[in-house]
């Protein structure tokens, strides 16, 4: 196979002429072939060299006027920016591992040595950018056929493979997720009996695997190898415990692991935004802790959406999530994921709609999102009802909001207007009547305007024995 007419482009003419002039043997490796032959769009563009990379990414970024290049002399590396694209070249090296790390010991080897190093076959493809063999695919592994059956293997022994380094079993179930591809039995088998070698892998690096599971069309198919391969036991266990069905006289309810999945599914089909994809995830987390059976009504799960939001942090900050707006919005939505659902089953009133706008604020969209996406009952005909009885809900929510203004409520009456009206400091009084005012407005009982606001607040000020000043 030749790839020339795919990379007839300035910058590999370039890399190509620089490293004729200077000798050097070089070619297009890893994941930008692998995308290239599938069409798809990438923008790290990793080049091996048999010589000096350094030297070679040097007189590239002068020919092609590049300022800034990133030199890791220790790594034998070196980097730049392009147009959009992150340019590396590095030296072809082999790769030899010790068993209490996943850093290897390198020495400069040949390019078929930096192919055997690869993690499968689909990323140890090269282009060659030798001026008479330009855009000839080397492929000694077979990955384009590999590419062709959506298979994924690893170039040799897939437990020294994934022992060597244990990313390489998460980045096996990112691409098979990625590309709906299957990971072949051998290699699944491998991930399974090395599953505990993960504990020498950061946190930091495996959560970026995750989130890009998490990122992709169907998110569940990564959790489900996940699972399946104990990978998910080394570092979520919160999540592992959602599996399994629980039966007592009779009674089952149903396994909340898939029911997760099913969720999280439903919500990449509508938004991806990573954080409201983790609030899927997370909105039934405390349901194992909550569980217990009650001979009347069944199986119940009271209070796991409490229980659910204090955990939010604890688990983020395990899993070096950030801490920030991020995990508040992940931890508001699973505290409310049941009022909606609540108001889908009874007679809706205007203050219940009010305090859940006031609750959820700017967050609204991405609630009903994730409430609607909740609905998985295998009853079409339940789901229907549910689900137009939360297009009911919408359409009040957007009227009230439109009359009332309630999203990212601000009080028409300020603190500093009541201290100054009644001729007193911060004090008790002041917070008594504020949320006297937010909750009139709420009920209904006043509009949200300043006119009535003020007229309130001075009935309220007379029942507090205030008078003005």
């Amino acid at each position: 196979m030749n790839l020339s007419h795919k990379i007839d482009k300035r910058l590999f003419h370039v890399i190509s002429q620089a490293a004729e002039e200077m000798g050097i043997e070089v070619y297009a490796v890893g994941g930008m072939v692998r995308d290239l032959i599938l069409g798809r769009i990438n923008k790290d563009l990793d080049f091996v060299c048999v010589g000096d990379g350094l030297q070679l990414a040097k007189r590239c970024a002068e020919i092609l006027q590049v300022k800034k290049v990133a030199y890791y002399k220790n790594y034998g590396t070196a980097a730049f920016h392009y147009r959009g694209n992150d340019v590396e070249f590095v030296g072809a090296r082999k790769e030899s591992y010790r068993v209490e790390s996943r850093n290897p010991i390198v020495t400069p080897g040949s390019l078929k040595d930096d192919q055997l190093r690869r993690d499968f076959t689909i990323n140890a493809m090269a282009i060659s950018l030798q001026q008479l063999t330009f855009g000839e695919v080397m492929d000694p592994f077979n990955g384009i056929q590999d590419l062709n059956d959506k298979r994924i293997q690893t170039p040799t022994n897939p437990d020294i493979t994934f022992s060597d380094d244990p990313l390489r079993m998460l980045r096996a179930i990112r691409f098979a997720t990625q590309l709906k591809f299957e990971i072949t039995e051998e290699c699944l088998t491998a991930i399974q009996r090395n599953a505990e070698r993960l504990k020498i892998i950061s946190q930091e690096r495996i959560t970026t695997e995750l989130n890009k599971i998490i990122l992709s069309s169907q998110p569940s198919i990564g959790f489900k190898l996940l699972y399946d391969t104990q990978l998910l036991h080394q570092f979520f266990p919160e999540m592992v415990a959602l599996q399994g069905v629980s039966k007592r006289d009779g009674i089952t309810h149903k396994d909340n692991f898939y029911h997760t999945l099913e969720v999280l599914d439903n919500v990449a089909e509508q938004s991806q935004d990573l954080w409201l994809r983790w609030s899927a995830i997370m909105h039934d987390i405390a349901k194992p802790p909550t569980k217990r059976f009650d001979k009347n009504v069944g199986w119940t799960f009271h209070g796991h959406e409490d229980l659910g939001a204090r955990m939010v942090p604890k688990i983020f900050e395990r899993l070096k999530l950030p801490l920030d707006s991020s995990m508040k919005f992940v931890q508001k939505l699973v505290q409310l994921h049941l009022r909606p659902i609540a108001l889908t089953k009874s007679e809706i009133s205007d203050s219940a709609l009010r305090r859940l706008l006031f609750d959820a604020g700017d967050d609204i969209d991405s609630l009903m999102i994730l409430c609607k996406a909740d609905i998985t009952s295998k009853n079409e005909l339940k789901v229907k009802k549910y689900l137009k009885n939360y297009e009911h809900v919408v359409v009040k929510l957007q009227a009230l909001e439109e009359k009332d203004r309630i999203r990212n409520f601000q009080p028409p009456v300020s603190g500093e207007t009541i201290m100054k009206t009644f001729g007193i400091g911060p004090c008790a009084q002041v917070g008594m009547i504020k949320n006297a005012i937010k909750d009139a407005i709420l009920d209904g009982e006043i509009q949200n305007n300043e006119v009535e606001a003020m007229a309130f607040m001075f009935r309220k000020a007379q029942e507090l024995g205030m008078n003005q000043a």
